[in-house]
């Protein structure tokens, strides 16, 4: 198939490369030049369009054409060198043109006529018998060239001269065949000038076409949230010093590298001219994780979930064995709860879930956390002791987390309980009970004697009721981190609440940084699962590794790309704890140096349990003060093993275990490489212990005492001395190594030391009141009659 290009397209129709190129760019791709081979669809595209633009007047105009074609020409005419042609006067590829009306009227296009659409290319051999007859020139015979702007102009002369050139350069055509060789500019006589003028003369064109179509179609740039000022010109398709001028112009100092926000970004590139669309990242989390929200057809009923809150040792876990007839507190250290539980117990046919919360003040994070994933709060006040600190602190995290209370005042079978003064400290704290006309449900319970649990759980019921809890069951599981553990046998064990769909046995599941396909599920009494719905707590193994307490989980059908996610999410952990604390600014440089002047006090905490590592983490972290600062630099779970000691002999730190004990090679590294380990199984001991340490750290406090007042009567000079003043001890004692104030007229002189004290000629170590010594004050002469001397020590301060 012979090539059809741009130009020749235009020079067959009689029009300009730039019209042809508009038609392209209009409707399909502009052309890179006007040497661009087209496609058949390109042509289809022109020659629809051109002949849509000149329709024929008839169908005797076409078959006038033709005939006219056929019939040998007397005169062969040629086109002139470079003349503009009036739009729409069309010829077929290698096709001779019809004679034109000395009108000026132009003919009509009759390639589209001809020939379907989408088949340019059979123009040609078409055309052929009429050109085999007799070899023409594929332009125009004629042109005329009216440039009058008004009055009458001699058209002959200039129709004669245009005939005479184009016949000129036909000939020279037939004599080499058909082709014109081109000359270069020495063979050309001052064809140098018209050349360089013509090159200016395209270029110029060139330019503002380019502007015309800038103008006419603005650049669609896409634009993220955070863009680098380099990234943006180059997707602008502007150089980088107009961008950075633009950002200045809008009063913005920027350099290539750095980033800038989407409005910023925005704001330039509308500037320059470009139509802006946000561009919106698609993460991986997005992708993975399902975060619809449910229609209200598909939600159906589900358990409360309820959360026991209340201060240490006031009765939540007697209150949870009541309800489950089971006995936990016994297996708790010290009989305070350490570790946060969760239930499923059945009342009359309903099922209702139980959080136990840990109710010592270090377990604040905890508590928090098992506000913020329920639905209703039990606040058990012991009837005897009223409210206290972490029962405040419980009735907070509820409000916080907008969760109805209902109030549970214990241990009513007690002598010294009082329930009226518990509802009195209540109303302080905005719970008014019902019985006082408030909104708040008071239920007076014996844990221990079993008094008044029925009447506490039909008010859960009805609260429960009254909140209409519904999710979806029909859905991917999702819900709740409670707790984790590293089991010996089995591995990181999690209790998970799932809070929405139906979490099942083979799912996997994406935990913080932990991923994995459960491979078995049980409930509170370990009776083994395959599926659990809404509000169902479950222990779950098949985890990598032990996931954070309180972190959210997802059932995810992809798990290569769950990998990918929890790598992800890895990484920029260690970023974050790579990156430095602050950068520095001259706000904070002073904070800083001081901070680098404090003495540190390293820790490694190891727990049974996640929740149990963040707590007391938490708790020691506070411990931390001007002088000391107590930084824990590892918390992980599970045993004391080798790598933790050699962590904490390379970082000079202590560790610090709870409810764990060291194994055999962990105990041998600490014994050679002293490292100091402390177990505990109460929490209270730990922080005692701790903060007794960091006092043996502390820089020692002094304070200043006042021994005694000597006033100076005489004064002696001895060579190799000095100045020695004799001196009667007003009150108090002058000890020999104490330091001395010279006070003149009510103004301390000078400060120092003594240099000796004598009685006589005997030096002695103190000189009592109404005594008369001699004494020098070292490196001080200037010693004048009626001076004081006032002896001083400074006193350690114990912590």
């Amino acid at each position: 198939m012979e090539k059809y290009r741009v130009h020749e397209v235009a020079k067959d129709f009689g029009l300009s490369t730039r019209e042809i190129t508009e038609i392209l760019t209009k409707y399909a791709e502009t052309p890179k030049n006007h040497m661009q081979v087209l496609t058949d669809g390109e042509l289809s595209i022109i020659f629809e369009k051109l002949t849509q633009d000149h329709p024929v007047s008839g169908i005797q105009a076409i078959f006038a054409d033709v005939q006219a074609a056929e019939k040998p020409e007397p005169k062969k005419e040629a086109k002139p060198k470079k003349q503009p042609v009036p739009a729409g006067q069309p010829a077929a590829k290698a096709q001779p043109a019809a004679p034109q009306q000395q009108t000026g009227r132009s003919q009509q296009p009759q390639q589209g006529q001809q020939q379907p659409k989408a088949q340019p290319a059979q123009s040609a051999p078409k055309a052929q018998p009429a050109a085999q007859q007799q070899p023409v020139s594929r332009v125009p015979q004629k042109k005329i060239v009216d440039t009058r702007k008004g009055g009458d102009v001699n058209l002959a002369k200039y129709d004669e001269r245009l005939e005479d050139l184009g016949g000129q350069r036909g000939e020279r055509m037939q004599k080499s065949g058909g082709k014109e060789k081109f000359r270069n500019n020495n063979q050309r006589r001052g064809g140098a000038p018209l050349s360089n003028k013509r090159r200016q003369d395209e270029a110029e064109k060139m330019r503002r076409l380019q502007l015309e179509i800038a103008k006419k179609a603005p650049l669609k740039v896409m634009i993220p949230d955070e863009i680098s000022v380099g990234e943006l010109a180059s997707r602008m398709k502007k150089t980088g010093a107009e961008v950075v001028k633009c950002l200045m112009k809008n009063g913005i100092m920027a350099s290539l590298p750095q980033m800038i926000d989407y409005d910023t970004a925005a704001l330039v590139a509308m500037d320059m001219g470009c139509k802006v669309e946000h561009e919106v990242t698609v993460t991986i989390e997005e992708k993975l994780i399902d975060d619809r929200a449910d229609k209200p057809e598909e939600l159906v009923p589900r358990a409360p979930v309820v959360v026991v809150m209340g201060h240490v040792d006031h009765g939540k876990t007697s209150l949870l064995d009541a309800i489950r007839n089971t006995n936990v507190v016994s297996g708790e250290a010290g009989g305070i709860t350490q570790h946060i539980g969760a239930y499923q117990v059945q009342i009359n046919g309903k099922p209702i879930t139980f959080l136990d919360t840990p109710g010592h003040e270090a377990f604040t994070s905890m508590r928090a956390r098992g506000a913020m994933i329920t639905d209703i709060a039990i606040l058990v006040v012991a009837a005897e002791d009223g409210i206290k600190p972490q029962t405040v602190e419980s009735i907070n995290h509820a409000k916080a987390a907008n969760i109805p209370i209902i109030v549970a005042i214990n241990k009513i079978d007690k002598p010294e309980a009082n329930p009226d003064r518990v509802m009195q400290q209540l109303t302080e704290y905005g719970l008014v009970p019902e019985d006082w006309g408030g909104e708040t449900i008071c239920c007076p319970i014996s844990a221990k004697k079993n008094i008044g649990i029925d009447n506490l759980l039909e008010m859960v019921l009805l609260t429960a009721e009254m909140g209409e809890l519904k999710a979806n069951p029909n859905r991917a599981g999702q819900g709740t981190v409670i707790e984790a553990r590293l089991d010996k046998g089995r591995g990181p064990i999690a209790t998970l609440l799932v809070q929405n769909g139906t979490l099942k046995q083979g799912d996997i599941i994406i935990a913080g940084t932990a991923v994995g396909r459960i491979r078995t599920m049980t409930d509170s009494k370990g009776r083994r699962l395959t599926e659990a719905g809404p509000s169902v707590p479950v222990e779950v193994t098949g985890l990598s590794e032990a996931p954070t307490a309180g972190s959210q989980f997802f059932a995810v059908a992809d798990e290569r790309m769950a990998r990918e996610l929890v790598e992800q999410r890895k990484a920029e952990e260690r970023a974050k704890a790579n990156a430095p604390v602050q950068k520095v600014s001259l706000e904070n440089l002073f904070d800083q140096i001081s901070a680098g002047e404090r003495k540190e006090l390293a820790l490694i905490v190891k727990a049974d349990v996640q929740g149990s590592v963040e707590a007391v983490k938490a708790s020691l972290e506070k411990l931390s003060n001007d002088e000391v600062n107590v930084r824990v630099i590892h918390g992980a779970v599970g045993a004391v093993n080798e790598s933790d000691v050699m962590l904490a002999a390379s970082s000079n730190a202590i560790i610090v275990g709870f409810n764990i004990r060291p194994d055999a090679a962990a105990r041998d590294s600490a014994a050679r490489t002293n490292v100091d380990m402390r177990m505990y199984r109460v929490i209270y001991d730990c922080i005692d212990e701790i903060e007794a340490a960091m006092k043996g750290m502390l820089a020692p406090k002094f304070r200043e005492v006042v021994l005694g007042h000597a006033e100076i009567r005489q004064t002696y000079k001895v060579s190799g001395v000095g100045t020695v003043a004799g001196c009667y001890v007003q009150d108090g004692k002058i000890l020999r190594a104490c330091s001395v104030r010279v006070v003149r007229d009510g103004i301390v002189i000078h400060e120092g030391v003594l240099g000796s004290l004598q009685r006589f000629k005997d030096s002695v170590k103190e000189v009592s009141q109404n005594y008369e010594c001699g004494l020098t004050v070292e490196k001080f002469n200037d010693i004048k009659e009626g001076d004081i001397i006032e002896a001083y020590t400074m006193e350690e301060i114990p912590r």
